[in-house]
């Protein structure tokens, strides 16, 4: 932001005026606040304000907007694509805002728009009741839910825009609006799955449903035996219940409790099942991965605030993603999966991962733009690296798999898993028609696109 005199009494106001705190390029904390989760993503905004209140979002959409600044929003700051964060702009930091209310008698929740999976699956555990969420417990939540939301528990209860039940949203012009499916309701369509294109989301309502008894197997395999994985694991969620779910996955051998100690920094295949309901059906489903042979196993009961955080990653690392949906995983496909799984970059801590779907997302609503619910598996390729010098190796790798797996797309994507990769990745990720309704939406509540650092929708 320029040092002249319009600005600098602007932003004195809005130091005085917010409840939360103000970070501008000389402040002490600014490159604190300026930090997210992917360490590729470097930039300097002008001003930082770090909302305490929804009042406070209002203060600072109308600052922006007075300064002709470009805002970009911060929820959890986990995006891979670092899309909360703009250079010489205002960013709106909502992270202060976390709040969970749990509505027992109603089973919903109300979640502020900074609160991440752990804040919104720590206040919903006591009473037995969750919904999709992602699979890391450091995931903002208004982000994935506006975003689509694949989870572990999406197969029963559906992807979590399927559960949203209504968005506080503050407008382009500093206005305050909530949609639901009858308050400005072709608003609420757009917000399943236009992410944050319409506004900044102060707070959502989704719906809950119990969750009684949850347990997992987590079985660890050397690479050569990952062909008959997948297979096995395949036939298991395809002949399974709904409530049957998890990944398959090559990645590197981390320290943990699941891997062995010969295993640490070495290639390895790891099959992940996760069940509502106990650890005797789950033995069950799962004897046709249990009789392969196998380096580790932990099948039991598991939290799922535990479960949320199996998969979790430190911040500051490098990281490059990708995602493809499919028209099936036949064996030609298993071949070429565990080909690329072998490949992957070693040792780092990426990922290449297999997630099942159907169930409750293919029978949820059709009406809302998420154009790859009818896709029965999703590939996630997810390089995650500490090494600049391995920046190039890790991305040709993930690009590499985008083209491996092709023949067996069905070429809608999951934008959330993605970084920016341009308009077409964006019609893959929402659907030609839908967009062009979106877009519509776009043009009534931000015809200037104020809100452009997203995947974006551009007003008509």
């Amino acid at each position: 932001m320029a040092p002249f005199s319009k600005a600098a009494t602007a932003l004195a106001a809005l130091r005085a005026d917010l409840v939360g705190d103000v970070f501008a390029p000389d402040d002490p904390g600014y490159d604190e606040a300026r930090t997210v989760f992917n360490a590729m993503i470097d930039r300097h905004p002008a001003v930082i304000a770090q909302c305490a209140n929804a009042a406070d979002v209002v203060r600072s959409v109308r600052f922006g907007r007075d300064l002709d600044l470009h805002i970009a929003v911060r929820g959890g700051g986990h995006g891979v694509a670092g899309m909360s964060l703009n250079d010489n702009g205002l960013v709106i930091d909502l992270r202060r805002m976390h709040e969970v209310t749990v509505h027992t008698g109603a089973e919903t929740v109300r979640v502020e728009g900074g609160a991440l999976m752990s804040h919104l699956d720590r206040a919903t555990q006591p009473y037995g009741l969750a919904t999709t969420g992602g699979r890391s417990s450091a995931t903002g939540v208004a982000g994935f839910v506006l975003g689509g939301g694949n989870g572990w528990l999406d197969r029963s209860f559906g992807p979590a825009v399927d559960n949203l039940l209504g968005v506080e949203l503050v407008t382009a012009d500093a206005g305050t609006v909530r949609a639901t499916d009858q308050e400005n309701p072709e608003l609420f369509w757009a917000l399943h799955g236009g992410g944050g294109n319409f506004g900044v989301a102060t707070a959502l309502t989704l719906k809950l449903h119990p969750l009684p008894a949850l347990s997992s197997a987590l079985l660890t395999y050397r690479p050569e035996t990952g062909p008959d994985a997948v297979r096995r694991y395949r036939e298991i969620i395809t002949g399974g219940p709904p409530e049957v779910s998890g990944a398959l996955m090559y990645t590197t051998g981390p320290p943990a409790e699941c891997v062995p100690e010969h295993m640490v920094g070495k290639p390895l295949c790891v099959a992940l099942l996760t069940y509502l309901g106990g650890e005797e059906d789950l033995r069950e489903l799962a004897q046709p991965l249990l009789a392969l042979p196998h380096e580790a196993e932990i099948l039991g009961a598991i939290r799922y605030v535990d479960l949320q955080r199996l998969l979790d990653d430190p911040p500051g690392l490098r990281n490059y993603r990708a995602s493809e949906f499919l028209t099936g995983a036949p064996d030609d496909f298993v071949a070429a999966f565990c080909a690329l799984g072998e490949a992957v970059p070693v040792p780092t801590r990426t990922r290449h991962v297999l997630f099942p779907r159907g169930a409750a997302i293919a029978s949820g609503p059709a009406r809302f733009p998420v154009p790859h619910r009818d896709a029965p598996w999703c590939v996630h390729p997810c390089a995650i690296w500490e090494d600049p010098a391995d920046d190039e190796r890790c991305i040709a790798w993930v690009q590499q798999v985008r083209a491996g797996i092709r023949p067996w797309s069905t070429g809608a994507i999951y934008l959330r898993f993605i970084g920016d990769e341009g308009g077409d990745r964006i019609v893959a990720g929402l659907g030609a028609e839908s967009l062009r309704r979106l877009a519509a939406v776009k043009s009534v509540y931000d015809p200037d696109n104020v809100f452009r650092f997203n995947h974006n929708i551009r007003p008509t």
